[in-house]
């Protein structure tokens, strides 16, 4: 090839555009942007709308399913969920993969202003907004030390502006402070004396509380803006607010309340290692380096500690960023010690410190030539894409093993080192771009699918494929060059006189002849004998489990505590304590636990009836127990404690696929699914392996259902609206304006006492006002009636549904959900009601078989390549017999290792299709090339095969040893690879015992058929001239 004979013939040249490669690779470097997975991209947007004091059943009616109905007119849509709660409702909408999310969330604003104005009047505007995992706190600190609201005001004043300033933070959302808020409690006695109603006193504060622009007055040469000033300047002044009164007459605000100077009432508590505490969680912008990004938060908490004030403690109670660097430090640790052991094996062949440092440069030229192709192409450093690399390193030196062996051949039969070094490469230069091909465009299936799968592994692939690109050109213009110039001819020419290696490595080549000329003797004992072998790997298979994800050992657990309905704050922690006190016999490794009780009730969140227990533990290397383990002890421990519903799991970080166990049950009426769902969590608890089963439908509310006699109520002249307003402002109260102070705002909430809104008699005496200002009570034209309400309503696509989950341990994810799927088809389901699989189980059945088309399409891909590479179609049949002996190295390895079948484990199961052709390539190659040479068959097989054995063992060991590392899953984050190393590993073991035999004994059927369709045509031919012949005579 003309380009190697210019990169001997030019090596400064040569030398000066590698060096500029290295220089840009490592700025490149520099600039990559730092994360634990790949950005993944979820195509879900969110429909939040709230509606205070509204039951779930009203905000389904009212607001879900409205929203519902308008949103599934909406092209795309894969999924359309709801949740549907306490004051707020969730519209979730799924779209395919691929949809473009700007255009949909345009569609989905404009189908939701359509709707609005069918929703109540009293409800928010709902937000539309897209959902993004990379807005997961990054960070999250703990304040202690002071009170409550002292450490809200420090936060607000000092240290949220500090972190909101750092670069690359977003925001920072607080947890268990205290704020101020000014309450205007009104007295029911004065209220009746006085003859006005709770609305009147909102609507004069929120009247005397603004400033206006009015116009503007000239003055001279200017004109004077006038601005009219009314907003209230202190407390006292809300006090002194004048209130018409109907009858004539004015009062002033302190006459019919008290009005307090306090804070909101807490409805959720935090503690950090025990202590009360406010708790910071920092959000990053979607596009920043996250380390990057916790390297500046560090920054401005070191500048903060030095000026806190005295007996308040700043802490980290989790930061992703630490995951990220152990990860990505272990990978990087892996990749070193497998280039390690790559070279061992190199300088055990080789024997030579040159031309061992010649080939060994490729993988630090490759990897550094891979950060220059990952920088322009978008990717991230992430333990995805560098375990690519680790992937990748004993693979890049495989194309200069094949040409500098090949080199020294040449050089061995008498020619000069620059002829050796031109012919040798050039000779078989094809063939290592052809086996590189064909390991590229294995990877070119999972480039193009999509889904989940698809994002997580498509860094890996291009990572191992720019790795391998860099590696080829590596090996066709600086392998040569520096063959020819560093590389000792005089140790070259003294390697055939090496004693005990020679003797060896000698003995080894006289076996293998032995045992070939047997196979080639015996063709078909070897391929019956492989046939028996593959069929029999195929009976371990049952044994051999089923995942979605390998699971890492990340060292966060969370614990949920759920109270009955209805359970107060206190009540809830008395609870939370036992949890507690079950933890401190692992306070050795628990590097920090929060405690999160109540929450409130939001988009999601619990009521003061809930707490969460958020647990990092120290390293993994720092401790004897792994995540997992001590998950199932405070599971059993947890069990023992009365009253709550408590889970153990573990709290993961990046993308995940839900629960392991995830049923959807379907069906209209509620009572009957809650029925169904009790039955399934019952069944399922009974398969071994299955624990933390529970129903999405909780234990219902308590509540009080008021039920208005519309024409009583008329007849007083008392609107239903009206009944409505008074009843949620004495209750849940109603913020009338907000007061403004050193440029913060506090909201002004009008609301009964405490000991007028905490018992139904208080309810029952509640007046409204009627047109002719009488007061008439509520129980006079409304009836009181308890009963129990759903906490949360679920749909899926317009339909009610409820979710039973629940967490495995023990046993593999293929195995349970197999059995748990047997159990399900025995039960009875009511007509109309019916179940689907979800969360883990279904992402892994989908990954499966999406990624077994990519291995049907990789396999033709590979096919193609080498048709192109040999010109023939029979060729590559010969050297794609190699592929199904890789299976029972790829069954065996996950049967001896104990590894589950997974996505990662298939991903190897397609790199291998690329991979165990290459020997086989080379192989075929040189067996061609002795019989062009004027060699017979059986000739150039026997001289042939065992002058690639050691090209084919040196590659082979070189990708075994550097993925030996990864396989062992030594680091945090290695769990993920190894499965994917142990297959490679495995398979290719496995694939390069066969290629030496299997290969050439197929090489020779083939050939015999090959000559006998030759024969055949021949045949014809001759008969159809002998035809022609007799005709024309």
């Amino acid at each position: 090839m003309k380009v190697i004979d210019v990169s001997v013939k030019r090596p400064i040249g040569v030398m000066m555009l590698v060096l500029a490669i290295l220089a840009l690779g490592l700025f490149s470097l520099r600039s990559l942007a730092i994360d634990l997975f790949p950005k993944i991209d979820v195509p879900i947007a969110v429909v939040a709308t709230s509606y205070q004091g509204a039951a779930p059943e009203e905000i389904e009616k009212l607001i879900s399913r409205p929203l519902e109905s308008s949103l599934s007119t909406i092209q795309g849509i894969d999924t359309l969920s709801s949740q549907s709660q306490a004051n707020s409702s969730l519209v979730m909408l799924q779209f395919k993969t691929g949809t473009n999310m700007d255009n949909a969330l345009i569609d989905v604003r404009e189908k939701v202003d359509q709707v609005k104005g069918m929703l109540p009047d009293d409800a928010n505007d709902p937000t539309v907004l897209r959902f993004d995992p990379n807005q997961m706190p990054i960070i999250t600190l703990g304040l202690t030390g002071a009170s409550p609201e002292k450490l809200q005001e420090y936060a607000d004043k000092t240290i949220i502006p500090t972190l909101e300033r750092e670069r690359g933070v977003a925001s920072v959302s607080v947890a268990g402070g205290k704020t101020r808020e000014i309450l205007v409690e009104l007295n029911r006695a004065s209220l009746s004396r006085y003859g006005i109603t709770p609305s009147q006193v909102v609507q004069a504060i929120n009247a005397e509380n603004k400033s206006q622009a009015a116009g503007s007055v000239p003055k001279g040469v200017q004109d004077l803006q006038i601005r009219v000033k009314g907003e209230y300047g202190s407390v006292d002044e809300i006090k002194q607010t004048i209130i018409h009164l109907p009858r004539g007459g004015q009062i002033q605000v302190s006459d019919v309340a008290v009005v307090k100077d306090t804070f909101k009432k807490q409805t959720s508590l935090t503690l950090v290692d025990g202590s009360p505490a406010l708790v910071l969680s920092v959000q990053k912008q979607s596009d920043a380096n996250t380390v990057a990004v916790a390297d500046n938060i560090d920054k401005g908490l070191s500048k903060m500690k030095d000026v806190l004030p005295q007996g308040i403690e700043l802490k980290k109670v989790s930061d992703t960023s630490t995951f990220i660097r152990q990860s990505i430090d272990s990978v990087i640790g892996n990749m070193m010690s497998g280039g390690a052991l790559a070279v061992v094996i190199l300088l055990l062949f080789l024997r030579s410190v040159r031309s061992t440092f010649v080939i060994a440069l490729s993988m630090p030229i490759a990897i550094i030539s891979t950060f220059t192709l990952m920088y322009f192409t978008g990717q991230t450093l992430n333990i995805i894409s560098m375990g690519g690399l680790a992937l990748g390193i004993g693979m890049m030196v495989d194309n200069s093993i094949v040409i500098l062996e090949n080199i020294f051949t040449y050089r061995q039969q008498g020619m000069s080192m620059k002829e050796a070094a031109v012919k040798g490469a050039s000779e078989l230069a094809s063939a290592v771009i052809a086996s590189t091909m064909t390991t590229l465009v294995v990877f070119l299936p999972i480039v193009f699918i999509q889904g989940l799968t698809a994002d997580i592994f498509r860094p890996l692939a291009l990572t191992v494929c720019f790795s391998l690109i860099a590696s080829l050109v590596v090996a066709i213009t600086l392998i040569p060059m520096l063959a020819s110039k560093i590389v000792s001819e005089k140790k070259i020419m003294q390697q055939e006189k090496k004693g005990w290696y020679m003797r060896f490595f000698g003995g080894f080549v006289t076996g293998y002849k032995k045992i070939l000329k047997w196979a080639l003797g015996h063709r078909k004992t070897t391929v019956f004998a492989t046939i028996a072998l593959l069929v029999g790997s195929f009976f371990l298979v049952p044994f051999i489990g089923m995942e979605f994800m390998p699971g890492g050992d990340q060292g966060q657990i969370q614990i949920k505590v759920q109270t009955p309905s209805g359970t107060s704050l206190e009540e809830t922690k008395k609870t939370a304590d036992e949890v507690a006190a079950l933890l401190k016999p692992y306070e050795g490794i628990i590097e920090t636990a929060s405690q999160s009780i109540g929450g409130g009730g939001g988009f999601g969140g619990g009521g003061t009836n809930s707490a969460t227990f958020t647990i990092q533990l120290v390293r993994a290397s720092e401790r004897d127990i792994k995540t997992k383990e001590l998950m199932q002890k405070l599971t059993d421990a947890t069990g023992n404690i009365a009253g709550a519903d408590i889970t153990v799991s573990a709290q993961e970080s990046g993308f995940s696929a839900g629960a392991p166990i995830h049923i959807k049950l379907n069906g209209q009426d509620q009572q009957v699914l809650e029925e169904v769902a009790n039955q399934v969590v019952w069944m399922i608890s009974d398969v071994q392996g299955v624990y933390n089963a529970e129903s999405s439908a909780a234990e219902g509310n308590a509540e009080l259902n008021i039920t208005v006699d519309r024409s009583l109520a008329a007849s007083y002249g008392i609107s239903y609206q009206q009944i409505l307003s008074e009843i949620s402002l004495a209750m849940n109260g109603q913020m009338a304006t907000q007061y403004r102070e050193d440029g913060n705002e506090y909201n002004v909430k009008v609301i009964m006492p405490e000991e007028e809104r905490n018992s139904i008699a208080a309810l029952n005496a509640l007046t409204i006002q009627s047109q002719n200002g009488q007061l008439i009570p509520l129980s006079a034209v409304a009836k009181f009636n308890q009963l129990q309400g759903p906490v949360m309503i679920q749909r899926e696509n317009q339909q009610r549904q409820i979710n039973v989950t629940a967490d495995i341990a023990g046993r593999d994810l293929g195995s349970i959900s197999k059995d748990i799927e047997q159990s399900l088809k025995k039960m009875n389901f009511p007509d109309g009601y019916s179940y689907s699989m979800g969360g883990a189980s279904e992402d892994m059945v989908e990954a499966f078989g999406d990624l077994g088309i990519a291995l049907v399409f990789s396999i033709f891909l590979v096919y193609v390549v080498m048709a192109v590479q040999f010109e023939s179609l029979l060729y590559p049949f010969i050297i794609m017999f190699a592929m199904p002996t890789t299976f029972i190295g790829v069954i065996g390895g996950l049967f001896i290792t104990g590894t589950p079948l997974s996505v990662t484990a298939i991903i190897g199961v397609i790199m291998l299709a690329g991979i165990v052709v290459n020997n086989a390539i080379i192989l075929v190659d040189y067996i061609n090339i002795q019989r062009r040479s004027g060699l017979d068959r059986q000739e150039a097989i026997m001289q042939g095969a065992p002058s690639r054995i050691r090209p084919i063992f040196m590659t082979t060991l070189t990708t075994v040893l550097g993925l030996l590392p990864l396989a062992l899953g030594i680091g945090e984050g290695a769990e993920m690879q190894a499965p994917l190393a142990v297959v490679v590993i495995f398979g290719l073991s496995c694939s390069t015992i066969f290629t030496l035999l299997l290969v050439p004994v197929m090489y020779t059927y083939l050939d015999d058929f090959s000559n006998w369709m030759k024969r055949l045509f021949t045949r014809k031919n001759k008969v159809e001239n002998v035809s022609e012949a007799t005709v024309s005579n």
